[in-house]
């Protein structure tokens, strides 16, 4: 039954990250689709729980995942549709194709009615955010939004003209640009979208896809004759700005303007190797590496601080510039291959060559000196790292990390870590079997070793399927002692790298287990420690565990947080309100306790003036509290009815026993005085 459960619940999260992973809706189905595509991403944190939980699961929970399962998988090949198949049937067949987007999303949220999170042993934020998408899906059921009337109307006056003299330019030009059928490479998609439809019928077509055909040769034609170049489209020549002109391939000078976008904002030159920081911005390449190698950490054009040095290359741009610069008669940047190429000098290039001759060596001494020249040479630029991959060094430098020597470990696990920056080498790194020997050095090294050995797992745990390798190797535990007895420097990179870890589901039960939670309450009250920003984070993510919860509050770390929520920078404001909105969920002692910790009057504050996330979180604590308060008013009030219920049952029966004493008193005296005469009369009479 476990296996079952374990085994359901990974098809359904692996469906939804292929879900996720479509991209480039056709215009007229993207909003409905983009919509669908992340309600279903924000289910995945339920699926992972679950997955994550030991308890085991009812057979109609069982039901209706696998009910879920199936609607997942007919929504997937409506969402691949829309991204990749022919956007002339889109529209021509619009009401067939939103009927079956509509089948599919009553049919999720059927079966997403079916799975009680109530009885499902996952966090109170996780079951907010279902009863969310939930609702999401109950108001989006039976709601279309409109179509194009126009592009409809002209798409069929094509599909249905018999010749093509009663077709004017201008209905064929506002096709092409609505459809986005302006270059060869978007016709030439579409062309085998159709394709693929006549395929698929077995080689026996409907007659419309046959019309559907024609009516793209009638489009390509259009834009063939309006742009013979046909290797860009016509509307991203139209968007220029000033600019020198570039040579054309045969010689000729052809005065040419760059289009804004394809420009690099340092060098104002065409972008030739497009990459995009953490702010969204995009830059040439080797532009941007000196600029941050030369020590700044900000944007250069919105002045933002980076959130990290992670360079990411922007395909999309770069597949336009070598497009428009085709149709201009320029040479187009070189496509990367699987492997990033090098452009590093010969005298380096042939450095690295004899480096790697002495890693392979038995002589400790010359291992050491390569290791330590090869860490310095993938410190120094892109073009080395890429060089020092390509030539094979990282597989050595992994056994390196085994090595009784602390000194060559140390240059061996650094060299790691900066060959790591390059985006392509940390696969290389983690598939070469490095992850045991770094924590291997975590645990052992010297105390640099072990600080940039936590950096290291950082820098490879910013790709997701790293996360649940690290974690599974044992890492998480070094991680937490760096974080206690480590330098300053040390705490930092074991803070960053668990906070990166902790992200997926599964390593926060694992960082909890190790400790992390008393180490941080202390990081968190520290006197000049530093480290209250990362704590408070932590802390944040661990809160939505059940362990985590548990552990936090276990702590006493009310008081903490309420100072925070009063005295701390907006950030930290946010963080120590998405702790206690999960420390107050369902326990009335935290609530009883923060209220007497005066905590209304700061989340009131905070839910007017804070961060967008902060207010939130303020809200929703307020909410909590100030029901919570109702029912205290209430309760009391209750006490107090029935205290005074008691009291006039009391009242009523004390008087009701006086009465009767009274009236027994009386009794007894009547007797009293009857009988004495008798006496009298007897002792007379004798």
């Amino acid at each position: 039954m476990e296996d079952e459960k374990g085994e359901l619940l990974k098809k359904v999260i692996d469906t939804i990250n292929e879900t996720a992973a479509i991209s480039d809706y056709s215009t007229t189905v993207k909003k409905q689709y983009c919509n669908l595509a992340r309600r279903l991403k924000l289910l995945t944190p339920m699926f992972e729980e679950m997955k994550e939980s030991k308890e085991g699961l009812s057979e109609e929970t069982l039901k209706a995942l696998v009910f879920f399962k199936e609607g997942l998988e007919s929504a997937k090949d409506l969402l691949r549709f829309g991204s990749e198949g022919s956007k002339i049937y889109l529209v021509l067949e619009r009401e067939k194709v939103m009927k079956k987007f509509q089948e599919a999303a009553s049919h999720l949220e059927q079966a997403l009615s079916g799975i009680s999170c109530e009885n499902l042993d996952i966090s109170d934020e996780v079951k907010e955010q279902v009863e969310l998408v939930l609702t999401q899906f109950k108001r989006a059921k039976g709601r279309v939004d409109p179509a194009d009337v126009e592009l409809h109307k002209d798409l069929l006056s094509l599909y249905n003209s018999s010749n093509d003299v009663s077709i004017g330019p201008t209905i064929l030009k506002r096709v092409a640009e609505k459809l986005h059928l302006l270059g060869i490479d978007d016709l030439t998609r579409e062309s085998l979208a159709l394709h693929e439809m006549v395929a698929a019928s077995g080689g026996d077509p409907d007659k419309s896809i046959e019309k559907m055909s024609m009516l793209l040769k009638k489009i390509k034609d259009f834009v063939q004759t309006e742009n013979p170049d046909m290797g860009s489209s016509v509307g991203e020549k139209s968007h220029s700005s000033s600019g020198s002109g570039q040579p054309s391939s045969n010689g000729s000078q052809k005065s040419l303007i760059i289009p804004d976008d394809f420009r690099c904002p340092i060098s104002l030159e065409l972008i030739r190797d497009p990459v995009i920081v953490s702010t969204g911005q995009t830059y040439e390449r080797s532009c941007i590496e000196k600029w941050l190698e030369a020590g700044n950490n900000t944007c250069p054009k919105t002045q933002q601080t980076l959130a990290s040095s992670i360079l990411t290359p922007n395909y999309v741009l770069r597949s336009l510039i070598a497009q428009w610069c085709e149709a201009n008669g320029i040479e187009p940047p070189k496509r990367p291959s699987g492997k990033s190429t090098s452009a590093c000098s010969s005298a380096d290039c042939s450095k690295i060559q004899t480096l790697l001759v002495k890693l392979t060596s038995n002589d400790p001494e010359d291992q050491r000196s390569a290791a330590g020249e090869i860490r310095l040479l993938a410190k120094r630029n892109a073009d080395n790292r890429v060089a020092i991959a390509q030539a094979g060094a990282i597989p050595f430098l992994v056994r390196l990390l085994s090595t009784p020597d602390s000194r060559t470990q140390e240059h061996a696990v650094t060299a790691l870590l900066n060959l790591s920056i390059c985006d392509n080498n940390k696969g290389a790194i983690v598939s070469s079997g490095a992850v045991p020997g770094i924590v291997l050095v975590l645990k052992k090294g010297s105390m640099e070793a072990r600080e940039n050995a936590a950096a290291t797992l950082f820098s490879l745990s910013v790709v997701d399927e790293n996360k649940v390798t690290i974690g599974a190797s044992g890492a998480i535990p070094p991680l937490v002692m760096l974080l206690n007895e480590g330098t300053q420097r040390g705490k930092k990179d074991a803070a960053t790298a668990l906070f990166n870890l902790c992200i997926f589901q599964g390593n926060k039960g694992k960082a909890v287990r190790a400790g992390v939670v008393p180490i941080l309450m202390r990081l968190l009250t520290e006197p000049g420690g530093g480290m209250l920003d990362e704590a408070l984070a932590i802390l944040a993510i661990l809160a939505s565990h059940p362990e985590g919860k548990a552990a936090i509050g276990a702590a006493d770390a009310l008081p903490v947080l309420v100072d925070v929520i009063v005295n701390g920078s907006p950030r930290n404001k946010e963080n120590a309100a998405a702790v206690l909105v999960h420390l107050c969920a369902g326990d009335q002692n935290h609530l009883a306790a923060a209220q007497e910790l005066g905590l209304m009057g700061p989340l009131t504050e905070m839910a007017q003036s804070g961060t967008e996330r902060g207010k939130r979180k303020a809200a929703q604590l307020l909410e909590r509290m100030n029901r919570f308060l109702e029912q205290q008013k209430l309760a009391q009030a209750q006490a107090e009815a029935e205290a005074q219920v008691q009291a006039e049952a009391e009242a009523q029966a004390h008087a009701q026993g006086i009465g009767e004493r009274a009236a027994q008193a009386i009794g007894t005296s009547a007797c009293s005085s009857m009988s004495q005469p008798t006496s009298t009369i007897t002792a007379d009479e004798s």
